[in-house]
């Protein structure tokens, strides 16, 4: 069975994240949605908790899909799973930068473990998870960017964009 990893913070998860993990599942055996347990860089806007579950919604017509937490260097993480690649999404050059950096780190610590990398479609090429929040936090509308629940959840967590105090998404 060949098996892949989706490393990803997913804060919130979007239809790129979505289209680039759907895409995956049609050419691995099984795809493990990895999200990142304790982000190093930024206090995320969802608990760890409803991120898993968001991902679980978004997802659940894909059989091959399982939706798992990491906290450890995503190398000896996929070496748990038996995974033989690393799935990335790539949306622009900026992305391509980072991740060729990323890859070289990677295949230094584990060179039996490929880097595959998903070009986003054109739809949805442009959407990221910060920019889907900084939309949210001024009151625009995101539903065409995410998945329906993030959609409400979102609504929920800036009900008047920035007017007023934002609700936290870890209460």
């Amino acid at each position: 069975m060949k098996t892949a990893i989706c490393p990803g913070t997913y804060d919130p998860v979007t239809n790129g994240h979505v289209d680039v993990i759907r895409r995956a599942a049609k050419i691995f055996d099984r795809v493990v949605v990895a999200v990142v347990g304790a982000p190093q860089h930024k206090e995320p806007l969802f608990a760890l908790e409803e991120r898993i579950e968001l991902l679980k919604d978004a997802l659940k017509d894909v059989p091959n899909v399982e939706v798992d937490v990491f906290k450890e260097l995503v190398v000896e993480y996929a070496r748990r799973w038996e995974a033989t690649a690393i799935v990335k999404g790539l949306r622009v050059i900026s992305d391509f930068e980072y991740e060729f950096q990323m890859n070289q780190l990677n295949r230094t610590l584990a060179p039996e473990i490929e880097t595959v990398y998903v070009m986003a479609s054109p739809n949805v090429s442009f959407v990221s998870s910060s920019g889907v929040k900084e939309i949210a936090s001024f009151g625009g509308n995101v539903e065409a960017l995410v998945p329906s629940a993030v959609a409400r959840r979102i609504r929920e967590i800036f009900p008047n964009g920035r007017e007023g105090t934002p609700l936290s998404g870890r209460e």
